[in-house]
């Protein structure tokens, strides 16, 4: 569950790198946000970058992960997301047997991280001097709040092992010289300099 939001958050905040990226059938939303994006890695890529500040629209990256551009873990599938000032908004229908698969806990509690769900993830995003911060604020399973030690919990035993860096809080560098990224109502605006 915690990998699903951090690869959701992670999707808004670095589209450049945050996946592998898959050939898949045109989409006028998905192809804008293609062009941004190389325009974002090219421009990166100079030993001088310009500066350049860039929108992504809602409707864009939500094409843009929904045609199969980005591969997402095994079980995740149905993502879209919202963006409101410094909020993040995500959606997915998760199959937590495929992403948890091989490892199991006796613990009772994580017996709820199992099946099939509907999940909703709720964190704050932020990037400045070329830093992502997201913070998860909440995450539901079929519209029910989980409670924060029975996340963390999972983080520990499920994802932590195979993914050391991430958690409840999590900090990362932004790619191709990304300065700052800021989440505003249905987009996110990135700057380079």
């Amino acid at each position: 569950m915690k990998l699903t939001a951090i690869v959701f958050l992670g999707l808004v905040f670095s589209l450049v790198t945050a996946g592998k990226l898959r050939s898949a059938a045109a989409n006028p939303a998905a192809e804008s946000l293609q062009r941004k994006l190389d325009r974002i890695q090219s421009n990166g890529a100079l030993a001088h970058p310009r500066p350049l500040t860039t929108v992504m629209t809602e409707q864009e990256i939500n094409a843009y992960v929904a045609s199969g551009r980005v591969q997402l873990p095994k079980g995740v599938q149905s993502v879209r997301f919202s963006g409101q000032p410094g909020v993040i908004d995500s959606w997915a229908r998760v199959d937590f047997d495929q992403l948890t698969a091989g490892q199991r806990s006796a613990n009772p509690l994580l017996s709820m991280f199992s099946g099939v769900h509907d999940v909703a993830v709720t964190a704050h995003g932020s990037g400045a001097g070329g830093v992502g911060n997201v913070h998860i604020d909440s995450v539901a399973l079929d519209g029910v709040q989980i409670p924060d030690f029975a996340l963390q919990m999972f983080v520990n035993h499920y994802i932590k092992p195979k993914h050391p860096n991430l958690g409840i809080d999590n900090r990362f560098q932004l790619p191709d010289r990304i300065d700052t990224a800021v989440v505003g109502n249905h987009q996110l605006t990135v700057t380079q300099k």
